[in-house]
C-alpha cells in the first residue's frame, strides 16, 4: 500500500541535497513519503544517510546544464538552492534553464529577505534577478522562501563561546533586539509544505523565523544556558571578523563569501532583520512551533562532544585566539576588484530602499503568514 502511494506521488528533485536546508528538506519529504531525488556534489557520510532514508542521490555539478537536465529527468516539482558560493546567478539561471525545459509544474526557491536591485551586495543582487528569471514562465509556478540571518550562523563561533566564554561577532549594540534566528529545519518544513501542496502556495513569499526577536546579549545568555557557563557578547570590527575567518575557516569559506558576509552584518547592525519579525510562516505554513534559539544551540552541543570543558581543549581555543591576533584582516575592496565583481555607484542599502521598505516593511497586523509575490 505504501509502495503504490509513493509511486503515485509527484517526483521531486532538491537542489544543494546535503546542505543546511537541502538535507532537512529531504528528510522531511522521505518522511512524508514523497519521492526524492537529491542533487549532492559528491558522494559523502551526507550522501550515504540520505541514501539510506530512501532518497535518489543524483552525484553531479549544479552548475553544468547537461547534469541539470538529467536531474530534472522525470521530475515534477524541485527546490532551488544556490550553494553558499560565487556564481549564484549562473547556478539559478542553470536550473531556470532545465526546469523550463522539464516543464516542471513548480519550483520552490531559497531566496533572501534582503533581496533588492541595488544591493551593495553582488550576492544579493543576483538573488534578485533570479528571483525574475525563474518567474518568467507562465507554466510553472513559484514559491519563494525568503530566511534572513539564520541561527546557524551563530553557531560558526561555538568554539570560542564554549572554552573561552566569548560569542564574537559584528553586530553592533549588544541589547537591541536585531533578529529572530530561524532553524534550518524551520526554514525547510515551509519548503517542504510548498512543495508538497503547490495549489495552495503557489504565488507565495515566505519568510521564516525563529519566535522571537533575540538582542546579541541574549544570544549569549542562551549559548551560555546551553554550555553551562557564562558567555559574553563582545561586538568585534569587520577587520577582525575577516581575521578571525581567515584564521579559522569554515568548510565552505571563500574570501569572496567572506566580503558579502560584512555586507550583511551592516545589515544586520542597521537592524534589517529586524523588520517584520516574527512572523507565523513557521507555525502556519510549515505547521510546527518555530524553535527556539537555546534548543537550537542545546541540539547542537548534545551532537559535539569537542565543546565540552576540557584543559586540552581550552588551551587549544587560546592558541587559536592568538593565530586570529596574528592573522592579516582580508582588504575587502580587493577582494572585490580582483574578481571583477560588478559593483553599483550608488548602492542602497534595505532600509535606504523605498520599494523594499514597501514589500518588506510591518504591515496592519504584528505577524502575518505569507505575501504576493
Amino acid at each position: 500500500m505504501i509502495e503504490a502511494r509513493t509511486q503515485a506521488l509527484p517526483k521531486l528533485l532538491v537542489t544543494s541535497a546535503a546542505g543546511k536546508t537541502g538535507m532537512p528538506l529531504t528528510f522531511q519529504l522521505l518522511e512524508q513519503g514523497y519521492p526524492v531525488r537529491a542533487f549532492v556534489r559528491r558522494r559523502d557520510a551526507r550522501a550515504d544517510a540520505l541514501a539510506k532514508a530512501g532518497a535518489e542521490i543524483f552525484e553531479g555539478d549544479q552548475y553544468s546544464l547537461s547534469d541539470m537536465r538529467r536531474a530534472m529527468t522525470g521530475v515534477q516539482r524541485a527546490y532551488q538552492c544556490a550553494p553558499t558560493a560565487p556564481n549564484g546567478l549562473h547556478f539559478n539561471t542553470v536550473f531556470t534553464a532545465a526546469a523550463y525545459e522539464a516543464e516542471l509544474e513548480h519550483v520552490v526557491t531559497l531566496g533572501q529577505w534582503l533581496s533588492a536591485a541595488g544591493h551593495p551586495s553582488l550576492f544579493t543582487r543576483e538573488v534578485y534577478l533570479s528571483d525574475i528569471l525563474i518567474r518568467m514562465s507562465a507554466k510553472m509556478s513559484v514559491t519563494s522562501v525568503n530566511p534572513g540571518w539564520f541561527a546557524d550562523n551563530y553557531l560558526m563561533v561555538l568554539d570560542m563561546a564554549a572554552h573561552l566564554g566569548l560569542f564574537t561577532m559584528p553586530l553592533g549594540d549588544g541589547d537591541t533586539k536585531k533578529n529572530a534566528p530561524p532553524s534550518n529545519d524551520d526554514i525547510a518544513s515551509v519548503a517542504a509544505a510548498a512543495l508538497i501542496d503547490p495549489e495552495t502556495h503557489a504565488g507565495k513569499t515566505y519568510r521564516p523565523t525563529g519566535p522571537e526577536l533575540l538582542s546579541p546579549n541574549e544570544i549569549a545568555a542562551a549559548m551560555g544556558r546551553a554550555l553551562g557557563r557564562k558567555v559574553k557578547y563582545m561586538d568585534i570590527s569587520e577587520k577582525m571578523m575577516t581575521k578571525a575567518l581567515r584564521a579559522l575557516p569554515p568548510s565552505n569559506y571563500s574570501e569572496a563569501a567572506v566580503s558579502q558576509l560584512a555586507i550583511y552584518a551592516e545589515e544586520y547592525r542597521r537592524g534589517s532583520f529586524a523588520v517584520n519579525a516574527p512572523t507565523r510562516d513557521v507555525e502556519l505554513v510549515g505547521g510546527r512551533t518555530p524553535e527556539d534559539f537555546e534548543s537550537i544551540v542545546r541540539r547542537t552541543v548534545a551532537a559535539r562532544p569537542d565543546l565540552r570543558a576540557s584543559l586540552p581543549r581550552r588551551l587549544r581555543a587560546v592558541r587559536d585566539f592568538g593565530k586570529i591576533l596574528l592573522t592579516q584582516p582580508l582588504d575587502l575592496n580587493k577582494v572585490q576588484d580582483d574578481r571583477d565583481y560588478v559593483r553599483l555607484r550608488k548602492p542602497r542599502f534595505c532600509q535606504d530602499t523605498p520599494e523594499w521598505l514597501e514589500t518588506h516593511a510591518p504591515r496592519a497586523t504584528a505577524v502575518q503568514s505569507g505575501r504576493a509575490a
